[in-house]
């Protein structure tokens, strides 16, 4: 029976692209190793590849792929949230799936591979609910005085918004105070893998490029450089992924949820967009720890 490969490496991608078949039905999963639905989603595609027997050419092909730790292959095939099923043929993109719906991966990669197997004994698990907390609306509606933001470019160079720093013993209600300190220590609050000159996955890479091209001065926290407020932040905005973007102290939502608001809306960012050239945040305007953490 056929089973789901992990892809360790870009190099190794390649030479499975290449290597494969043009008849053979490529299924690249998306993932990472905190969400619960991409738990779900690994179970669903090895049941699904236990159906299919080994031969050659194979029919289909199942692959695993960490967005994350290969965000080139992710940003090639336009992943912006996890789990993700990209579909290939001959090197082309023949569906996609979002979500981890096992009816509908299933109904998918049958429909592609044109087989439909013992679709009916598969005992595949129900879809597990990953839905996000309903976003509140921006306590500034911008039409309020224009605020002078310039004080809110970070350069390359520039250190993180928020100095990183943790406390082991500190209580839950102190991460909390600390947690709300620092959702609103810009207007503008992104919340990521890394600095917006070295980002380490490219999800934040992508909503830096984002925030760029829109001209806004943000407030950055590089998330790997303190797991108290890693885990932290997942449980205060209710997220469970990064990056996280605030706004006004509001979580807007990770990279898919920034895009669909700029697609629905080209001035979803025209409050906190100034003119470029504006400089790092001022010492007083940059969120410090709570001296409990000290």
């Amino acid at each position: 029976m056929s089973t789901l490969n992990e892809i360790t490496s870009e190099h190794e991608f390649n030479s499975t692209l290449n290597s494969t078949s043009p008849s053979t039905l490529l299924v690249l999963s998306f993932h990472t190793p905190w969400a619960a639905p991409c738990t779900q989603m690994r179970t669903i595609l090895e049941t699904l590849a236990s159906t299919y027997p080994v031969k050659e050419p194979p029919t289909v092909s199942f692959l695993s792929i960490n967005a994350e730790d290969l965000p080139e292959i992710s940003e090639a095939y336009d992943v912006t949230a996890v789990p993700f099923l990209v579909l290939l043929r001959d090197g082309k993109t023949v569906e996609t799936v979002s979500g981890s719906d096992a009816s509908k991966v299933r109904e998918a990669v049958e429909k592609q591979a044109g087989k439909m197997g013992n679709s009916g004994k598969l005992g595949l698990p129900p879809a597990l609910e990953a839905t996000p907390r309903k976003e509140e609306e921006s306590s500034t509606n911008g039409t309020g005085p224009a605020r002078d933001l310039s004080g809110y470019a970070p350069k390359p160079s520039d250190p993180p918004t928020a100095p990183a720093m943790s406390s082991g013993a500190s209580s839950k209600e102190e991460l909390h105070t600390r947690l709300s300190n620092l959702v609103k220590a810009a207007p503008v609050m992104l919340f990521m893998k890394g600095t917006p000159s070295q980002p380490q996955c490219g999800f934040s890479r992508q909503l830096v490029s984002i925030l760029r091209e829109k001209s806004v001065k943000y407030g950055f926290f590089n998330i790997l450089a303190d797991d108290e407020v890693r885990q932290g932040l997942k449980e205060f905005a209710d997220w469970p992924t990064f990056p996280q973007l605030w706004t006004n102290g509001d979580l807007v939502g990770g990279l898919d949820i920034v895009k669909e608001e700029v697609e629905s809306d080209p001035d979803f960012f025209k409050e906190f967009s100034v003119a470029k050239g504006g400089g790092p945040a001022a010492p007083e305007a940059q969120a410090q720890p709570p001296a409990a953490a000290v």
